[in-house]
Order: structure tokens, then sequence, then C-alpha cells
């Protein structure tokens, strides 16, 4: 099993990457069956169904899936086009992407929200269509965004069709059983081992390279978070916290009156700078979602900002060890907050940062799955119950307290010699069980929990 680290961490927009970015990708894999379709197409037309209907509005799905009908990716994303791309579209109901005829495209009748309809691959389900001059559907595709940007037809979803393709790695472990065996047998650390099976599938100087890139998107999003103040848009009137918390934060510093559980207060801003960029539709780094950027990325920078003797040299073993853990539990469980709460987003984020700090602090391989178990344990059976759908209460403080439980689950993990009762393997399968006995309206619906608890008007 290989998934790379450019798969689990990919640049991309807000406010998610389920809901926003999936469906982007889609519509653009639907273009490129529109480019290879023998036929002559007049229009386009989407039905979205499940989670994506329930909460596609606050999520943005519609924009999304026009935008990315209109030719748009989210990892080139350009929000002045999009506006220039939506405007015109109002005006004539018309989308034009590359190399294809213009396309009619009414967003009132021809963007559908099917809440009755459930579509059984998974709840993030979409169907797209095109339309020749008659207006018949003459293709149709039905879509899943399974959770961190990644989309699969009706027909890989049934295959079982993962993202590996290529040639075989030196270092194949679907579990983390396996992972510590060949760890043991190998001599080598977790991110030794997924950096050769990244380099087995590239080049060193590519990896080195787009590991900076991820970094540096992901340390640009937590400073324009720091820097930006207003409320966030979406109609519940949040207002954008980060900057107030941290310009008190600096303005503290030196003065001797900084209690010791403050450091709390520095990861937690940290991950709510990114969440407040996401939730206003900014770039973000998937870690392994949208909903869950910011705990990974506070992790890193806590490390760096925070931690004596902390090196830059170390990021790129930040993000392997995280990868690895991320891949275990995409492949084993879930990374969708739609398929299985929020443990499987803000849960395995926390477990990946975990792992990641323990893993450059100079942890063990076995102390690194223990860190990694210990984040996961405490975030089983969370729910996805976004207040009007949107991707701004609880998550952004949720993401705070995330990047909190990481760094104290390394810090235990480091205390131990890395034997402990529950390994990982059992957290994950506890999780992924945890998920499928959950009620649908606990997984990103907004039909349940705080969502119908809080007013949101």
């Amino acid at each position: 099993m290989f998934l790379s680290v450019f798969e689990m961490f990919k640049v991309g927009i807000g406010p998610s990457s389920s809901h926003t970015m999936g469906p982007m990708v889609a519509a653009a894999r639907f273009l490129d069956m529109m480019r290879a379709s023998p036929f002559e197409f007049a229009g386009v037309r989407a039905s979205l169904h499940g989670s994506l209907a329930f909460t596609g509005v606050g999520h943005a799905t519609d924009r999304a899936t026009i935008l990315g009908l209109a030719g748009f990716l989210p990892d080139t994303y350009d929000n002045a086009k999009a506006e220039t791309v939506l405007a015109a579209l109002a005006k004539t109901h018309q989308l034009t992407p590359p190399e294809l005829a213009p396309l009619a495209f009414d967003p009132k009748a021809d963007m559908i929200f099917d809440y009755d309809t459930k579509l059984e691959g998974h709840a993030n389900g979409m169907i797209l269509m095109a339309t020749d001059a008659q207006g018949d559907v003459t293709l149709r595709e039905t879509f899943y965004s399974i959770g961190g940007g990644f989309v699969m037809t009706e027909a890989e979803l049934a295959a079982g069709k993962n993202t590996d393709e290529g040639a075989p790695v030196p270092y194949p472990f679907k579990s983390a059983a396996e992972m510590l065996e060949m760890s043991n047998a190998s001599r080598k650390s977790i991110a030794q081992m997924k950096r050769a099976n990244e380099e087995s599938r590239g080049s060193a100087a590519k990896l080195k390279s787009g590991t900076a890139r991820l970094w540096q998107v992901m340390n640009d999003c937590i400073n324009r978070g720091l820097e930006t103040d207003g409320i966030l848009p979406g109609g519940l009137n949040v207002k954008r916290r980060a900057k107030g918390i941290h310009d008190a934060l600096q303005a503290e510093r030196g003065l001797n009156m900084q209690a010791p559980h403050t450091i709390n207060d520095w990861m937690s801003v940290y991950a709510m700078a990114v969440n407040e960029e996401n939730a206003a539709g900014g770039q973000v780094v998937t870690a392994p979602t949208n909903g869950a950027a910011g705990v990974l990325p506070a992790t890193l920078r806590y490390y760096l900002d925070h931690v004596p003797g902390a090196s830059e040299a170390h990021i790129e073993d930040f993000l392997l060890t995280a990868a690895a853990i991320g891949g275990l539990v995409k492949f084993n469980a879930s990374i969708s907050g739609a398929e299985a709460g929020c443990q499987a987003e803000v849960g395995s984020a926390a477990a990946m940062a975990a792992a990641a700090l323990c893993a450059v602090m100079g942890g063990t391989p076995e102390q690194v799955e223990n860190a990694a178990e210990i984040a996961l344990e405490h975030h089983l059976g969370m729910t996805c119950d976004p207040v009007r759908g949107l991707v701004q209460v609880p998550c952004i403080e949720r993401n705070g307290l995330g990047a909190i439980k990481a760094v104290s689950a390394a810090s235990l993990a480091l205390r131990g010699d890395g034997t402990h009762l529950v390994p990982l393997d059992a957290c994950i399968e506890t999780m992924r069980q945890t998920g499928a006995d959950m009620s649908e309206k606990y997984k990103e619906t907004s039909l349940g929990g705080l969502a119908v608890n809080v007013p949101n008007c």
C-alpha cells in the first residue's frame, strides 16, 4: 500500500476538502470525460446527494462544482478569475471550459440539491450530466468525494480502486504492525522508509522541493490568519479571533506574566489561524482534510518556534512521518467526516501530528506509533456537527484542541519506551467501527449535535 505524501497533503482552497475541493476535482474529471467523448454537448447539470446536499451551501459545494465545470482546479485556483467567471455566468447562463464548446448552465435549475435520494457508495455523492442541444442527457457519471480531496467514480469505488497504481515500493506496510516490523528489520525510521517509498516513485529533489512548498503554504496560511481580523462569511457572524489572541500573546512576552499553560494558547492560535483562513475560503493544505487542516501545521509551528533545539532540517521528516500514519488511517478506516464523524478528521490529524512531533524529537518507531495511538484514542466517537454546515463552529476551536492533544500525546509517548496496551491498528479499527455505528445525523449533515442545539441565525 502506497499513498504519497503529496496525495495526503494537497494544496487547495477552503472551506472543505470533501465538499469544496472534491466536487471541483470531480467536475474537472467530468470535463475530461466530455473531451474524450465523440458526442457534442450543449449543456451540463449537477445533482448533489447526502452530505454534499445537506451541508453543500455552507461548504460552498455548489460554487466549487460550478467552477470545476468552468475548468478550475484547487491547486491553481485564482479567486479573482473565479469571481469574473461567476459574474459572467449570472448574465449568460453559460460556462466556457477550455477545449469545449460553451455549455448552458442555469445555477437555479441545473444545480440540484437532492436531499431525498441517497447514493449507496458514500455519504458524499454527486451526479454530473452533460446534455445535447435538445436537453437530453448523453453523458452521466456518479462521483464520490471520499475525504481529503480524494474522488472516485462509482465504478472505481465498487472495484475497490485506490490511488496506488505504480510499481512496488520498498516498504509497502498496510498496518502499523507491518510498519514496525519493517522498521525493525531494516533499522530505518518511519520517515526513512516513507522517504525510500517516495523516491522509488520520484526523485529526492522533487521530494525536497515538494515538501518545502507544502510547509511554505501551511506556514503562510498561519501567518495570514494571525494578521487578519473581521467576520467570517456564511451568516453566523463568527468573529476571527486568532489575530487578537496572537497580539495579546506577543504583548505578554517577556513580561514574566505568562503562566506555563499559556503555551496551549500558542498551539491553539496557530491552528485557529489556519482554520479561520479555511473558513474564509483561503488557500490551505489538506492535513489530512480542510476541516482538520490546522492541527498539523500548528504542531509543526509549535515545534519550530517553541521547542529548544528544533531544526527546520526536520520538516521533511515531520511531514513524511505524518503522511505514513495518515495513510494507515485512510487505508484501514476513513478520513471523511461524512463517513465517520470528526474522529476521522481532527482525530486523524492529531494522530498524524503526534507521531510526527514524537519522531522529530527523537522518538523510536515504537514511541511514534504509541504517540499516534494516544492522540487518536482520545478522539474516538467525536461527531461532525457543524452549525449551519459551516466549517466554523465547533471546527475552528476543535483544531486548536487537536493540536494540544497531539503535543500531549507525543510528550507522553516520549516518557515511555513504546510499549503500550492498545495498538494503533486496534485504535484505527475501533474508529472505523464507531464511524459505521454512528447515526447519520452526526456525520456532517448538520442534523444533530451542536448544529441543532445552537441558534444559527
